[in-house]
């Protein structure tokens, strides 16, 4: 038999999530971001759970000739543009629109031979210094643009970098606010934490979406995938966000261990009592952090406890006491949720998980290893 691990993708999640965003702005377009093969998730997997986006948006043209396989035929963004000029005979080809971030990029475009003209979306930098023309050079970079035969609509577009934190967006949303005050076009302003916390529609009395930004397109990202994008201020509960992802394995042995024994490599872990652990199969070879400590929290058949010991290549142990003091059997073969939704419809969070490793969800979805066995389900 197969080696008892498995992800599962959660179609019906992936819609109600995009519907969630929606809901947090209703006027605005959305976008369903799949850059990174949809976070890990895999482009054909989340497209029927996500098909009902206004737009897709991604990187680079293979998955946008993806996307564009499997039927699509809307409109697909890629968000950092071309990379070089023969990028935008491709574009023209699959009728993609792309930022335009940096001069290079209207240097290609002014040298681009197309009958059809393009749409673009011209990024500022107002703040996040990483792509975009500075607010001060700004206007010139749209009115080179403007003048182009090559060039259709120009859309706006920023990206804020503390949308999640107690920063927030003011300062960067004033910046462009007052840059492109008079220009013509759609505005592309708010990631996930952005269209939850700050669009026009305050979910309830208890979270923080003030009415304060408003965007023609909106680019909701791990929000879409379950993950809460301001963690752990709000969890993906708090946004009313279901797990797009579930990670399962199975326990494939069992071990007493006595007071003063370890477990695994490096005898991190010291048994204080006697115990009984699981071990698992699930190792930093299928995804699952290696740097995650002991008291990682997991599920053994709906029931939570946590890891103990270092997570080896190909598996991980976990403290049974919970378990057993429930008054469940459990034995090899019983089910562990490394993340996600359990049988019995307990979640762990994937954001609880990654905040052990010390990252982020983002990390965790797309570090998903090749080798673990995928099924989509609604």
């Amino acid at each position: 038999m197969p080696r008892p691990i498995q992800a599962t993708i959660h179609t019906a999640a992936l819609r109600h999530n995009l519907a969630r965003a929606r809901l947090a702005a209703p006027e605005a377009k959305v976008w369903a971001i799949v850059k990174a093969n949809a976070y890990g998730h895999g482009i054909e997997r989340v497209f029927e759970g996500l098909r009902a986006a206004d737009g897709f948006a991604l990187l680079d043209l293979d998955e946008a000739q993806r996307v564009r396989t499997l039927g699509w035929r809307g409109p697909i963004l890629l968000l950092e543009g071309a990379f070089e000029l023969r990028d935008l005979e491709l574009c023209s080809r699959l009728d993609l629109w792309h930022t335009v971030h940096c001069d290079e990029q209207i240097d290609m475009l002014a040298s681009h031979k197309t009958k059809v003209a393009q749409r673009v979306f011209l990024k500022m930098n107002s703040g996040m210094n990483r792509l975009g023309f500075t607010p001060a050079r700004y206007r010139a970079a749209w009115t080179r643009l403007n003048a182009l035969p090559q060039v259709d609509e120009i859309s706006l577009m920023t990206h804020f970098s503390d949308a999640d934190g107690a920063r927030g967006i003011a300062e960067q949303m004033a910046v462009f606010a007052e840059v492109t005050r008079d220009l013509p076009g759609e505005r592309s302003l708010s990631n996930s934490a952005a269209t939850l916390r700050f669009t026009s529609v305050k979910p309830t009395d208890d979270l923080p979406g003030d009415g304060s930004i408003a965007s023609d397109w909106v680019r909701p990202g791990i929000a879409v995938y379950g993950s809460a994008p301001d963690f752990p201020q709000h969890s993906a509960a708090d946004w009313a966000l279901q797990p797009g992802m579930t990670l399962t394995a199975k326990i494939i042995a069992t071990q007493s261990i006595d007071t003063g024994a370890s477990v695994g490599y490096g005898s991190t872990f010291v048994a204080e009592k006697p115990i009984q652990v699981g071990v698992v199969a699930c190792g930093y070879a299928d995804g699952y952090p290696r740097v995650c400590p002991t008291g990682t929290p997991v599920l053994v058949n709906g029931v939570r406890t946590c890891t103990v010991g270092r997570v080896s290549m190909d598996m991980l142990a976990v403290d049974l006491s919970a378990v057993t003091a429930a008054g469940g059997h459990v034995g090899i073969g019983s089910d562990v949720t490394l993340w996600g939704r359990a049988a019995n419809g307990l979640v762990l969070g994937i954001d609880e998980v990654a905040q052990s490793a010390g990252t982020v969800g983002y990390e965790l979805m797309c570090a998903l290893a090749p080798r673990v066995p995928v099924l989509v389900a609604d």
